[in-house]
């Protein structure tokens, strides 16, 4: 499960989030490159490849994409507030 307490600087507000890669947990960024290439109009990746969150889902197709990724992560990374 992402922990919320260490959430990546770069994520916009909103429901989901992605988990800072200096996550002492185990449950941050590996820069796998998953989601934002899978949804790369909802995830970017910073300078080291790690993934945050550039735009939240405004509609239900949108909210599936990003819960596909979620569920895809390998780590846990990709956490939903909502």
């Amino acid at each position: 499960m992402s922990n919320k307490e260490m959430k990546h600087p770069k994520n916009i507000p909103g429901k989901f989030y992605c988990t800072d890669p200096d996550d002492d947990n185990g449950e941050g960024c590996i820069a796998c490159n998953v989601c934002y290439t899978g949804a790369p109009e909802f995830f970017a990746e910073d300078e080291d490849g790690n993934a945050y969150i550039i735009k939240q889902p405004s509609t239900p197709e949108e909210e599936e994409l990003c819960m596909e990724q979620l569920e895809a992560c390998p780590v846990a990374s990709i956490g939903d507030d909502g």
